[in-house]
């Protein structure tokens, strides 16, 4: 059994002070970043704690904006259609307020506020090609929009929810590997329309329960636990378990737009991807053809987090950095100037252009 005691001596069932997460939170997160939907009587033994422990100290996380699940659809459901990074620059004045609005488009999966060459950084889904570009045309339309450049992501190297925080020891991950909800994943197919109701019913909570979800959906159990498997091991929709960053010790992250010859492109993302700050890697349609989505503990890691890359990757050059000075959504979660969760815009790429 493992037993916690945080880095300011705090013991399992105790809460942490405000404005950082202790080890069990820590470790909780990443194992549910492994195993999203797995009950608590499992996760307890990898853990070292009692189910009922975990169950409270998911639920103070949870309601404090401190850490959340959520679903969206798999990266190969909308890269048929249209996965795009959006560079929008504006009038200085209006920013916050602007950024405010689009994190407001259920198409707009993540908005930042950024250092660099734009203002904001917007990630983008829309279901079809068609979408996009309606998107795309309707920001050039807003008044504070000075102008927007689009990156269209070819193909997603290392997706977010395959990033882990290093939390758990090897014997524990070994342990939860057992528990992860993974498994034989059967043959990608397209949402239908019923997934997409489905998806959008746990995107809020992506541990919501079944019963919870059938009530709304005036569904039996039965057919919704059914539907629930098959999205998820159809590999249609992902979940994914985040964390506030800066309580996580994540206090700084840049997107990074690289170029490589195009005959080394699918071995440098595929590299890119082992980097331990990476959280995504995506190769592009643009001159710069790779990017990368790297977390730092400091900003100063983001000029060792290159050499690295170099270092991998000998041909690489990195064309442009955009530093993030403020989340102000990320996958669907609207987020306060601390990193926690205030709310929910769920990612919808089969919205209409308004």
């Amino acid at each position: 059994m493992h037993g916690f005691a945080g880095p300011l001596g705090l013991k399992a069932g105790a809460t942490p002070p405000r404005g950082t997460l202790d080890e069990l939170d820590l470790a909780l997160v990443n194992a549910l970043q492994m195993a999203p939907r797995a009950p608590w009587a499992q996760l307890a033994r990898p853990l070292g704690v009692d189910a009922a422990t975990l169950s409270r100290r998911w639920s103070r996380l949870r309601d404090s904006g401190e850490a959340w699940v959520t679903c969206y659809a798999a990266p190969s459901q909308v890269t048929y259609g249209a996965l795009a990074l959006v560079e929008v620059s504006c009038v200085p004045q209006a920013r916050e307020a602007l950024a405010e609005q689009l994190a407001r488009h259920p198409q707009a999966m993540s908005v930042e506020l950024v250092a660099g060459s734009c203002d904001l950084l917007l990630t983008v889904a829309a279901a079809t090609m068609s979408l996009m570009s309606g998107y795309v045309l309707a920001l050039g339309r807003i008044e504070t929009v000075i102008a927007t450049r689009t990156h269209l992501v070819q193909r997603v190297h290392r997706d977010a929810s395959e990033w882990r925080m290093d939390s758990l020891s090897r014997d524990q991950r070994r342990d939860l590997a057992e528990t992860e909800d993974g498994g034989a994943r059967t043959a990608v197919a397209t949402l239908t329309p019923e997934d997409r109701v489905l998806l959008l019913a746990l995107t809020e909570d992506g541990r919501r329960s079944v019963t919870s979800i059938a009530a709304e959906l005036g569904r039996p159990e039965s057919t919704v636990r059914r539907s629930l498997h098959s999205l998820l091991q159809g590999g249609r929709a992902v979940l994914r378990c985040d964390a506030a960053h800066l309580y996580a010790g994540w206090r700084s992250s840049a997107t990074l737009w690289m170029a490589v010859p195009p005959a080394q492109l699918l071995a440098a993302g595929d590299e890119l991807s082992r980097l331990r700050s990476t959280r995504m890697a995506a190769s592009v349609s643009a001159e710069a053809n790779l990017l990368s989505v790297v977390w730092l503990h400091a900003l100063d890691d983001l000029a060792r987090y290159e050499v690295q890359a170099a270092a991998r990757i000998t041909s690489v050059r990195v064309l442009n950095r955009a530093v993030n000075l403020r989340w102000v959504k990320r996958m669907g979660r609207l987020l306060g100037d601390d990193g926690r969760s205030t709310g929910c815009v769920p990612v919808d790429p089969w919205h209409p252009i308004a």
